[in-house]
């Protein structure tokens, strides 16, 4: 005989339009039972769906409640079980819930394992567990809880290791609104939104690739200041006819997933920006042909149709990135909360880690140490989406919808910026 007057009842079986109506029929002609929390989910075809009862006081036993809804099920050809509740039950108000995001080619038994074994020495419990990609397990969800809050920035950080050993990125944030309430991204250019490092496609035109390229490595691991790099690059550049940044341009390749990832942003009305250390002449072109909204990098020089090997205007270096961001942060009237920012390179730490959500994307090894998300075992721009909890499924079936609708394409730009606008100072 159960004494509680809580009692946890559990459904199981093969998966059916009706179950979840005629059980919870059954459950409303019950005097004094009510529903204190409900989960659903289907697995494969299978059904688990867990309902927890309350009962007045001394109710149960008068109740015919529990022995319905085994008949009930019984006809339905579903297994039902039921249990006590000898504690009280708990309230969500004293948990600090967070949301673990972990991808790679493949999430395995021995990587859950080793990740739910650091999250519990973290003191952190799972709660769910889904699947984000698509078809094989190359990216999963969990939702777990704390009962002390735990900065999610600094255990992304301290998991590094571990995600080096295992070959998973793990990523992990507050399970609160401001996650879903993420409204501008911002995004670098070179190996980044595109495959290409542009300056080194126009030193091959000026014949300097070698020379060029070397200083770009170096300025990328942080072991020269990123404006001296660029102006001794750009000095590299002196004589080269205007006319071939056309040709430049064609030879972009876009970063994997790109397009798509812009595409599912500006369907769901995020702004979107490039910030590069790159050249306008190549933001502005990207920006017209992405529909992005804003495109802000370094102003090339150009004389009686030649580059002078100078720059005009204030260098876009880390600094300046952060804040440009920051601008238009304030004047989409956001936080920086509710920023995302993506680069690759030692220029790039300072906006990332002013973001709310700042990642580290196919980055250099100092980056990914000197910032909170790192993503380096999928190739695709579009699986940061993961991080926002959009399920692969859900931008497959967006891109479908897209590609079929003629209304959608180029965005309105808000303003046709060269260099850094007045418009944000």
């Amino acid at each position: 005989m159960i004494k509680s007057d809580v009692v946890l009842v559990t459904v199981r079986g093969k998966d059916a339009p009706g179950i979840t109506s005629r059980l919870t029929g059954v459950i409303s002609t019950g005097k004094g039972v009510r529903i204190l929390d409900i989960e659903q989910t289907v697995v494969h075809g299978k059904l688990l769906l867990s309902i927890l009862l309350g009962f007045q006081k001394n109710g149960l036993s008068k109740s015919p409640i529990l022995k319905e809804l085994l008949f009930a099920a019984k006809e339905l050809g579903v297994g039902l079980d039921f249990e006590a509740f000898e504690e009280k039950v708990k309230e969500e108000k004293d948990l600090f819930e967070y949301v673990i995001t972990c991808f790679g080619e493949e999430v395995g038994a021995t990587e859950l394992s080793r990740i739910s074994t650091e999250l519990a020495r973290f003191g952190i419990n799972i709660d769910k567990i889904a699947r984000l990609s698509h078809r094989n397990i190359r990216c999963i969800e969990m939702i777990a809880h704390a009962g002390r809050s735990k900065n999610p920035k600094r255990l992304s950080r301290g998991l590094l290791p571990l995600s080096n050993e295992i070959g998973v990125d793990i990523a992990i944030q507050r399970f609160d609104l401001m996650r879903q309430a993420k409204r501008l991204v911002v995004i670098d250019m070179d190996s980044t939104l595109i495959q290409n490092e542009v300056i080194d496609e126009l030193a091959r035109v000026a014949g300097k690739y070698q020379k060029v390229a070397s200083i770009t490595k170096r300025a990328a691991q942080g072991k020269i200041s990123y404006r001296k790099a660029l102006l001794d690059r750009v000095r590299l550049l002196k004589g080269v006819k205007e006319s071939a940044l056309p040709s430049v341009y064609k030879r972009i390749d876009f970063t994997d997933g790109a397009e798509s990832f812009i595409r599912v942003l500006k369907k769901l009305g995020y702004t979107t920006a490039i910030i590069s250390g790159g050249f306008t002449y190549f933001t502005n072109r990207l920006k017209k042909e992405l529909g992005l909204d804003y495109a802000f990098a370094n102003d090339l020089e150009v004389k009686n149709g030649l580059l002078t090997g100078r720059l005009t205007g204030d260098v876009v270096d880390g600094a300046k990135k952060a804040e440009i961001l920051r601008r238009i942060a304030r004047l989409e009237k956001v936080t920086l909360d509710q920023t995302i920012a993506i680069g690759d390179g030692a220029n790039d730490i300072e906006m990332i880690s002013k973001a709310g959500l700042g990642v580290a994307f196919q980055a250099k090894p100092m980056v990914k140490e000197q910032t909170h998300y790192s993503i380096s075992r999928h190739k695709g721009l579009d699986s940061i989406l993961y991080l926002l909890g959009i399920p692969e499924k859900e931008v497959l079936k967006l891109n479908r919808t897209l590609k079929y609708d003629v209304s959608y394409g180029i965005s309105v730009n808000r303003a046709i910026i060269i260099g850094t606008p007045a418009i944000l100072s």
